[in-house]
């Protein structure tokens, strides 16, 4: 079983001998590895790069311990350049490394490599980095499989394969594990082993138990309204005895996002044009995750579900997403309706409304109402459940099937 993972090939591809170093992130798991080698390193080998010219190193390996010293890791790689022809510097878990920035500046000052990075915590992008680099990297984020990656190597129908994912994610590896207690388990010690610890472990943190229940709290309501205050309130609705305060929520709401375990849309006043700070919804990087901390007990919400691939989606085409909101008036009142998505990229966007079904004509007016009501001429699109056709209104706004969305690489442009 081969994925491609072309999208993600043609990201690298295209910043070939730009200058910059090329950082590759993501939630651990996701096949950031595997994309730079072997799939990468084949290509470069394809195009007439010699084997000795791309050195690796995975630093999260003990057998590479000892390079986790930024010397002796720098002496290394400089000691197996030894021409002038083009060398291409593979270094997986780059934040492993102590002092890794300086390190990376200095191989920057070779005429003859490219460098690329991996890293599984987005905290060695930020303050740090940004200082160090000054524009000097370039970050391509690889998320789980999508639908159209995954079913590339499912042997069943559409719906068949659309009802897998929903339930067991995108992880490659879990397309491996031939049967559901596979999955099951192999998701479960991925959340306990692999993502919780290591969460807990980076950032120090005391009480993994209320980590835990926090992952919990969000992953039972996806695509809800919420923010720390609220959230801690749901904690002493379940135990009066709760100490948790907004303020350690949201210290573990950013280490759930430097995790790349989360990501936080935010809500946008359409009409007024601005960022409305709190609350916001929060969306999973991969289903199969979510449904773990739940032990796959609410993967019958498909809705909810639903709503969270179209955000990966969207996001692994490269738009920044938020959740929109329009006031209207009705009568003597205001009243504020949603607009599931507001996809930006460059100068395009476009307003999304996610539908399970819509067959009723009360229904669709529900869904087209906060979307009639956006005055201006970008596009409108409603994405539904079922496998229907695509189609558009006479008001212009466009419905068509979660299965032609995900499967279709240019859906967005019909």
């Amino acid at each position: 079983m081969e994925i491609k993972r072309e999208f993600y090939l043609n990201e690298l591809v295209d910043r070939l001998d730009n200058g910059l170093i090329k950082i590759v992130t993501g939630i651990r798991r996701c096949g950031k590895s595997y994309l730079l080698d072997p799939i990468f390193k084949n290509y470069l080998i394809q195009q007439g790069v010699e084997r000795d010219h791309i050195i690796k190193l995975s630093l999260d390996e003990r057998a590479n311990s000892k390079y986790l010293d930024p010397d002796i890791l720098d002496q290394y790689i400089r000691s197996l350049i030894v021409d002038n022809k083009k060398y291409y510097i593979i270094l997986d878990e780059i934040q492993e490394v102590k002092d890794f920035e300086s390190v990376l500046i200095g191989f920057m000052h070779i005429n003859n490599v490219e460098i690329y990075v991996t890293g599984s915590n987005s905290k060695f992008l930020s303050s740090d980095i940004i200082t160090e680099f000054r524009g000097r990297g370039d970050e391509i984020r690889v998320y789980p499989l999508s639908f159209d990656e995954f079913y590339s190597v499912f042997d069943g129908s559409e719906e068949k394969a659309l009802n897998e994912y929903y339930t067991y994610g995108g992880l490659p590896l879990t397309l491996l594990a031939k049967t559901d207690n596979a999955k099951i388990n192999y998701l479960k010690n991925q959340r306990e082993n692999v993502y919780i610890n290591d969460i807990v472990e980076r950032n120090k943190i005391q009480n993994k138990e209320e980590l835990e229940m926090l992952v919990q709290i969000i992953a039972s309501d996806i695509g809800s309204l919420t923010n720390p205050l609220k959230l801690s309130n749901v904690f002493k609705e379940r135990d009066k005895k709760s100490t948790m305060t907004d303020k350690t929520i949201y210290k573990y709401l950013e280490c759930l996002q430097d995790a790349f375990m989360i990501e936080k849309a935010k809500r946008f006043d359409v009409r007024g044009k601005k960022f409305i700070e709190t609350p916001q919804k929060y969306y999973f990087s991969d289903m199969g995750i979510r449904n773990s901390f739940l032990d796959f007990r609410q993967s019958e919400e498909i809705s909810h579900i639903m709503e969270n691939i179209i955000y990966l989606e969207l996001r692994k085409r490269g738009y920044n997403v938020d959740v929109g909101t329009v006031e209207i008036r009705e009568g003597n009142s205001k009243k504020q309706l949603e607009i599931d998505f507001v996809a930006n990229k460059g100068n395009d966007k476009i307003y999304i409304q996610s539908a399970l079904e819509m067959k009723t004509p009360e229904k669709v007016a529900q869904e087209q109402k906060s979307l009639l009501n956006v005055n201006d001429f970008f596009k409108k699109i409603i994405i539904v459940g079922d496998n229907i056709k695509k189609s558009r209104y006479d008001n212009g706004i466009i419905i068509m099937s979660i299965y032609d969305f995900l499967l279709e690489k240019d859906s967005l442009k019909y």
